[in-house]
Parts: C-alpha cells; sequence; structure tokens
C-alpha cells in the first residue's frame, strides 16, 4: 500500500500476464484457502492433542512403568522442553525450505513419536522403557509443537484440541485399559493428517514459488500430490531437471523483479534485513543452519527491562497453568477415586475458560485501547498504524491487569486448599474455569505486548515468550512433586501463587511508569517525549 510498482518484467511465455498488470497475492480461490485453513487448522491441533490426551494418563503410566509421580512428572517436563526449542529449529528451515516439506517432516516425527509410545507401553515396564517414554515424549515433542507454530496456529482449533483432547485419552485409555490405545490412536491421526496434507497441500512460501500461479517455480516434491496425479507430472531425469532448473532460476528472477516492491514491504523481508548481513563462511553459518543463531537472537532480547517484565507476567502464569493441569490426576484419582475418563472430564471446565478467555480477551484489548487513547487525547490511525514510540502501549495492554492478578491469586490459593482437605470436586471444577479465563488473559495479553515492543522482528519476539514460558513451565512441573510432598497441595499454591501475583503486580507497575521510556532509549530516542510532538495526529485519508 502507497509503494509504487516495480516495472514490469518482459513477456517471456504466454501465460503472463499483461505487461505492467500487478500480480494477486495468491492464485488460490477463497474456497481453496478456507479448505486449507481447515486442513492447518486441524493438523494444528496435534500441538494440544499430545498434551492434552497425555495428562489422564499419567496415574496408569505410573503402573505402566512402575515410577513414581516425580519421575512421570518428567516426561512432562521434556515434552515442555521441547516444545519451546521446536519453533527455533523449525521456524528458520521452513522460511528456506518452505512449509509443505517440513509440515509434512513434524508430522511424520508426531506420528512416529507416538507409534513408539504405544510399542513402550506394550512391553514389559523397565528402565530402558521408562528412558524410550522419555526420549520419544521429546520426538513427539518437536513434531506436534512444530506443527502448532509453523503456519501460524489457529486458535479455535488449538482450543477445541485442549477441550476434547483430555476425555478422549481419559475415554480411550479407561476402555481399553491401557494407554497403548491412547498412542496408537494419536499416531493414526498423525498419518492420517500427514497423508492429507501430502494430498491437497501445495508449497505457498511466496520467497520459494511466487503466489504459485506459475508451475514452472515449482519443484516437483512442492505440488501436492493431487496435483501431481492429475497432471501426470513425474520426477524428470537427470539431464531434464537440469533443464528444468535453468527455466525456474530465469522465471524466479522475473517473479523477483515483478514482485520486488511486494516482497520488500513483507513482514519477513523486513525481519530478514532488520536481522542484519547473511552470514556466507565459518561458525556464523553453522549457526544458521542448525537454527542456534535464532535462539541467540531470542536471548538477547531477554535481558531489556521492559522486556523481561512483560515475559515475567505470561510466562509465570503459564507455569501455574501447568502445575494445575499436572496435578489434576492425581488429586482426582487419590482424593476423590476418580478413574481415567472421569479425569478426562475434569479437565473441560479449563478447556472452556480458555476458549471463553480466547474470544473475550481480544475485545477487551481493543477495548483497553480505544480508551486509553481517549484519555491521552490520541487519535488511532487505521491507515498506517500508530507510532509506538510515542504511544503509552503499555497503559493500553496492562489495563485490569491488577484485577485479574487478584482474581488469579484468590484462584490459586484456593484451589491448593480445597484440594488438601477434600472439598467436594465441583468447587475444584469452578476454579480451573477462572484459572482458564486468567491464564488466557495473560497469554494473549502480554503475548501481544511483546511483539509490540519489537514490531520489526515480530516472529523473534514470539519465538523468546515461547521460549521462557515454556522453560519456565518446565522448572515448576520438576519441582511440583518434590514440594507438595513437604508441604502439601495448599501450601503449594498458594506459595506459587503469591510469587506470582507479588512480582506481576510490581511488573505492571513499572511497565506503566517506564515502559515508554525504556523502549525509547533501546531504539536510540530521547527517553522524554518531545515537547513539541502533538499527542494527537491526523489521520491520513
Amino acid at each position: 500500500m502507497g509503494k509504487e510498482q516495480s516495472p514490469a518484467a518482459p513477456k517471456l511465455d504466454s501465460d503472463d500476464p499483461p505487461p505492467g498488470l500487478p500480480q494477486v497475492y495468491t492464485s488460490l480461490s477463497r474456497s481453496q484457502l478456507r479448505k486449507l485453513q481447515l486442513l492447518v487448522g486441524l493438523s494444528s491441533t496435534t500441538s494440544t492433542l499430545a498434551t492434552m490426551i497425555y495428562l489422564p494418563l499419567l496415574p496408569m503410566l505410573r503402573g505402566q512403568f512402575h515410577a513414581s509421580a516425580q519421575a512421570i512428572n518428567l516426561t512432562l517436563t521434556v515434552y515442555v522442553i521441547f516444545q519451546a526449542i521446536s519453533p527455533v529449529i523449525f521456524g528458520p528451515l521452513s522460511d528456506k525450505h518452505g512449509r509443505r516439506i517440513l509440515f509434512m517432516l513434524v508430522l511424520a516425527l508426531f506420528a512416529l513419536g507416538s507409534m513408539g509410545l504405544a510399542v513402550s507401553c506394550a512391553v514389559d515396564a523397565s528402565g530402558s522403557s521408562y528412558a524410550a517414554l522419555l526420549v520419544l515424549r521429546a520426538v513427539q515433542s518437536l513434531g506436534a509443537s512444530a506443527t502448532g507454530r509453523m503456519l501460524g496456529p489457529i486458535g479455535m482449533a488449538l482450543n477445541l484440541g485442549t477441550c476434547l483432547g483430555p476425555v478422549t485419552g481419559g475415554i480411550i485409555a479407561y476402555t481399553m485399559g491401557s494407554p497403548m490405545w491412547a498412542f496408537r490412536a494419536m499416531a493414526i491421526a498423525g498419518l492420517v493428517l500427514l497423508i492429507a496434507v501430502g494430498l491437497f497441500l501445495p508449497q505457498t512460501a511466496r520467497l520459494l514459488v511466487g503466489n504459485g500461479a506459475d508451475p514452472s517455480l515449482f519443484k516437483w516434491w512442492q505440488f501436492s500430490w493431487l496435483t501431481l496425479a492429475k497432471k501426470h507430472i513425474q520426477r524428470p531425469s537427470f539431464y531434464q531437471r537440469k533443464s528444468h532448473s535453468l527455466h525456474v532460476i530465469t522465471n524466479d528472477i522475473r517473479s523477483k523483479e515483478t514482485n520486488q516492491g511486494a516482497l520488500s514491504s513483507s513482514p519477513m523481508a523486513i525481519e530478514s534485513t532488520a536481522s542484519g548481513p547473511v552470514p556466507t563462511k565459518g561458525f556464523g553459518v553453522i549457526l544458521q543452519k542448525t537454527g542456534l543463531d535464532n535462539l541467540i537472537e531470542c536471548l538477547r532480547i531477554i535481558p531489556h527491562k521492559d522486556t523481561i517484565l512483560t515475559l515475567w507476567l505470561q510466562a509465570s502464569s503459564y507455569a501455574i497453568s501447568y502445575c494445575f493441569m499436572a496435578s489434576i490426576p492425581d488429586i482426582f484419582r487419590d482424593t476423590y477415586d476418580f478413574n481415567e475418563w472421569q479425569i478426562g472430564l475434569v479437565y473441560l471446565p479449563r478447556g472452556i475458560g480458555i476458549v471463553i478467555g480466547s474470544y473475550c480477551t481480544g475485545y477487551m484489548m481493543d477495548y483497553n485501547y480505544r480508551i486509553v487513547a481517549r484519555r491521552l487525547d490520541w487519535t488511532i490511525d487505521k491507515v498506517k498504524g500508530d507510532d509506538m514510540f510515542l504511544f503509552l502501549i503499555e497503559l493500553a495492554r496492562t489495563r485490569g491487569t491488577y484485577i485479574t492478578l487478584a482474581i488469579a491469586l484468590a484462584t490459586t490459593v484456593s484451589y491448593g486448599w480445597t484440594a488438601q482437605y477434600a472439598v467436594h470436586p465441583a468447587v475444584l471444577l469452578v476454579l480451573q474455569f477462572l484459572e482458564g479465563l486468567c491464564v488466557t488473559f495473560f497469554y494473549n495479553t502480554y503475548g501481544t505486548l511483546i511483539v509490540d515492543f519489537f514490531p520489526d522482528k515480530p516472529g523473534t519476539a514470539a519465538a523468546t515468550a515461547s521460549v521462557t514460558r515454556c522453560v519456565m513451565a518446565a522448572a515448576a512441573v520438576a519441582v511440583l512433586e518434590p514440594i507438595v510432598d513437604v508441604v502439601g497441595q495448599g501450601w503449594f499454591f498458594t506459595i506459587f501463587g503469591l510469587w506470582s501475583a507479588v512480582l506481576g503486580a510490581a511488573a505492571v507497575a513499572l511497565l506503566r511508569w517506564r515502559g515508554l521510556r525504556w523502549r525509547r532509549e533501546r531504539s536510540g530516542l530521547p527517553g522524554k517525549i518531545p515537547v513539541e510532538v502533538p499527542r494527537k495526529v491526523e489521520v491520513s485519508k
């Protein structure tokens, strides 16, 4: 928008658009886009299903492998750690090689990991089987987590997995009498989705195939299998492949010239430019190929004062939420004598809270933004977007946080003591619903704020948030059982609730007080907004 079109390239083929006619963003029809969105949404559920189906199985796995609760909780810790690592590894690879091939790879990893888990449950419990359980959960996490993030999470599909995953896992385990069948179900789902992606999902990365209208830009494996079958495209021989590569290079140069303006204004192009020159030799190449350069870039973001406070607000609530989920099987199995099916149903109130929270938080953030803009006498620029170095975005995003922190603290403390004194389980279900609402508020609101801080590299900012919250959740789950054994459920959740709420309130106060100054100083601007800069700006028509 607002950029002049680059001169049209010479017409090379009869199928090329007339000179001067801008290409459409994608050659896919609306119907095709909707079908692909549905397919990606269903595939994205593997991220939440792999987590949520597993939770009702924890008591059964403890008996299957003759392992302690802490040892089984360690499998959750391993899963969450690899959940943090996978976007850092697969994100850059998907940008370079395209989404289709990486999407199929991670679905294959998910299916293979699930098959391995099913096999490990079928053999006699031993030390080697428990070690296999740890390793295979890591493999499953790599596949599931990357699938849920690579093409952008489809919110409703992920929430669907949050609600239905525990119920599905509980029903299968209770009916079949073994966790093996739950893993088999995940393996079957992974294979079905892998075949569906292979059949219907073409390469969609614009940096590789443009808008998808020119078949000569595709390599043979970038077509969907259905397209290959329809057009009878076979893998060319060696000499044909050389000729085809020359044709691809010629068309790729033409495509880049024609779409230079569109590609240079894309978020992906901006982020790659902002990250600095691409290394061509030495240690930098090793870092780039392994994805470690992405991890280093994430670590560089964390030490900034406003960043670490924002990450804390999101990660601490996420860690407590994971403790809620990990504690449910033990509480309801040992205290209330629930079976696997009933334990799966116990997760439903929390899932419903997350669904409602996801729906409401978006409206709440927009409302808070408008309220703060009105109080600052600021006219929202819906065309170009507001200048975040002049607008107090911290006031808008943190609005309502103190109340939510108080609700989250009351919910967490009440949950611990209610479980310890075996109060009616209905009370625990209500508290889980409230916890789902609160964690969704912090997850969405402060995930958005961290991207607001780094608009030139939103992918890196989002990956930093993912790494931070997953590492903190892994640590919290690792210490859950040892601390509960010493102090009990009541004091554990009281300590963690106060830990999150008190430090969270301090973080909000600092963000509201100094957030804008820190952001401006980080970008080399004066900490204070110059007096001559008007708060109210005219919106360009």
